[in-house]
């Protein structure tokens, strides 16, 4: 195998990893911000953390460069 179908499949891996941390961050904020009669004062510790996830699968899908 040469690192040129090694670095593929790192950077595939990559993407699809940032896919699904994208993916959970939004439902994550979804339900966070569709529940707010029921989270009351926590709402805004619980968008915080359903913002965490998103900016790593931003971070991944868009700005991280494998070599």
């Amino acid at each position: 195998m040469s690192t040129g179908e090694g670095s593929f499949g790192l950077k595939l891996a990559e993407k699809f990893f940032g896919f699904l941390l994208l993916i959970i961050g939004i439902l994550a904020a979804y339900y966070t911000f569709t529940s707010v009669e029921a989270l009351e004062t926590f709402t805004w510790f619980f968008a915080f953390l359903s913002f965490i996830p998103l900016a790593l699968g931003f971070f991944l899908m868009f700005l991280a460069k494998t070599e």
